[in-house]
C-alpha cells in the first residue's frame, strides 16, 4: 500500500495540473537529464533495470558493436550510469576499452532512462556515483563483428 501511495505522489509531483477559472488545464513537465542518441538506433535497445536494491539488473550484458543499452531507473532513489574512470573513487568501479569515450548519465530521477550506443569493442565497467561504495557496478561487453 505504501508503494502505491508513494508512486501516486511521485506522479503528482511530475505533472502539475493547474486549474484556473475559465483557463482550462495547463501541464508542466520537470526537466529531464539528456538522453544519449535517442531513437536513432537501428535495433531495439538492451535494457538494464536500476533497482532499489542498489543493483543494475542484469549486472552484465553482451551486445554487438553499434548496439544501444538503455538503463531504466525503477528505483525510488536517484542514480547515475557512469563509465568514466576519472569519476570513480575505487579503481575497480570503471574501465573502458582503448579508444572508447567515457559516458555519464548525470543524475537519473525515478522513472528516467539513459541510453548509450557502444561503437568500440571490449569490456566497459560502469558504476553509480552515489552508490559506488555499495558496489553498485555493471558491465557491458561489446563484441566485434564475427567474434562469436
Amino acid at each position: 500500500m505504501f508503494g502505491v501511495k508513494h508512486s501516486a505522489t511521485i506522479r503528482l509531483r511530475r505533472w502539475r495540473v493547474l486549474l484556473m477559472a475559465g483557463l482550462g488545464v495547463v501541464m508542466t513537465a520537470p526537466a529531464r537529464a539528456p538522453r544519449v542518441e535517442p531513437a536513432r538506433r537501428a535495433q531495439a535497445a538492451t535494457v538494464v533495470t536500476i533497482t532499489d536494491r542498489l543493483t543494475f539488473e542484469p549486472r552484465r550484458v553482451t551486445i554487438a558493436v553499434g548496439e544501444t543499452v538503455e538503463w531504466n531507473n525503477t528505483s525510488l532513489l536517484v542514480h547515475t550510469v557512469t563509465g568514466d574512470p576519472d569519476k570513480a573513487t575505487l579503481p575497480t568501479s570503471a574501465a573502458l576499452p582503448d579508444g572508447a569515450a567515457a559516458f555519464d548519465s548525470g543524475l537519473l530521477e525515478p522513472d528516467q532512462t539513459f541510453e548509450h550506443t557502444f561503437t568500440v569493442p571490449g569490456t566497459y565497467r560502469y558504476f553509480c556515483i552515489p552508490h559506488e561504495g555499495a558496489s553498485m557496478v555493471g558491465e557491458v561487453v561489446v563484441e566485434a563483428p564475427g567474434s562469436d
